[in-house]
């Protein structure tokens, strides 16, 4: 062999081990949340899974739609209604998973004599615009026949807040009510200033459902990566039901920082208990919702049954032996 052949193969089997490394990382788009716990868990065995996980964490599910929107995710954890408005508005994903369900808590300042939805005519809510408590909101009220809006005139006025300064405008005395997130509430609550009016999943779209969401072409082109990854976000899952423990610790301590307590962390995962699954019938009752009460834009929401695609978590389930 001449040197200058030699050299050719070695640069060839260099690039196409590089190319096949490439090929293996998967970028993953995250909230901070309790609840998205299992899913952020997934980097940490990923290698045994035969994959990278490079995880980018978001203030909340609209910005990783607009990520996978600018090709920079190939999955994504966030809330059913983010999913539904991202692809209502063009981004080409697939629901493939749920992975927790719950999460939401509608609390009252504990100093106000708030006890039932009702209770809340002319009074300040706070809420996160467009996320899934949004939905809920909305629903909520309406079964109680109130009406909402950000500005002054409807029974209930809504003030839009991020996650982080929900419970800051409930401690500050600024709202009166807020529809909040976990383990946000659980801390509300501990501490004392919060109260529990109801979790609301008494409405048309019961208990809300966590979805990983994937892109069209990574399910599409990469379908091996696609199946190790769905294994690793399984097996990731079955560890942290299975092993309250191990996922107490990796919450509290990895991605909470030792800033959120035991006692919270277990009264958050009470009300969003991690999980596997979503039906194509929950995220089509959750889409008319939305656009019964206006949420999420959507100029034509989308059929459930043409993109919820369930058939890499069913094979998942069923290498793992899990029903």
């Amino acid at each position: 062999m001449t040197p200058t052949l030699k050299h050719t193969l070695l640069a060839l089997i260099t690039a196409c081990a590089t190319s096949a490394h490439a090929e293996d990382v998967v970028r993953l788009g995250n909230l901070k949340f309790a609840h998205y716990g299992a899913v952020s868990y997934i980097k940490e065995i990923a290698p045994k899974c035969g994959i990278k996980v490079e995880e980018r964490v978001f203030a909340k599910g609209p910005d990783v739609m607009q990520a996978i929107l600018a090709g920079e995710l190939d999955v994504g954890a966030t809330a059913s209604e983010a999913a539904i408005s991202g692809r209502a508005n063009g981004a080409p994903i697939y629901i493939v998973a749920g992975f927790a369900k719950g999460g939401a808590r509608l609390l009252a300042r504990s100093d106000n004599g708030i006890k039932s939805v009702k209770d809340l005519k002319g009074k300040k809510v706070g809420v996160t615009r467009g996320g899934i408590h949004e939905v809920l909101l909305a629903a909520e009220l309406a079964q109680a026949g109130l009406t909402m809006s950000d500005q002054p005139g409807k029974d209930v006025q809504v003030i839009y807040l991020a996650f982080p300064d929900l419970n800051q405008a409930l401690l500050g005395k600024n709202v009166d009510a807020i529809m909040q997130s976990e383990p946000q509430s659980s801390q509300a609550i501990s501490k004392g200033y919060g109260v529990e009016i109801l979790k609301p999943y008494d409405t048309a779209v019961g208990e809300p459902v966590r979805t990983m969401v994937m892109t069209e072409k990574f399910y599409r082109e990469r379908r091996a990566v696609a199946e190790r990854f769905m294994r690793c976000f399984v097996q990731a899952t079955k560890t942290f039901i299975d092993n309250k423990d191990i996922a107490e610790k990796y919450v509290r301590e990895t991605i909470f920082k030792g800033q959120l307590s035991k006692d919270d962390f277990y009264n958050a995962i009470g009300n969003s208990p991690y999980s596997y699954d979503v039906t194509p019938e929950h995220i089509q009752i959750t889409t008319e919702v939305m656009n019964k009460y206006k949420v999420g834009r959507m100029s034509n929401p989308p059929v459930a049954k043409e993109w919820v695609k369930l058939d890499l978590l069913d094979g998942a389930k069923k290498s793992l032996n899990i029903q």
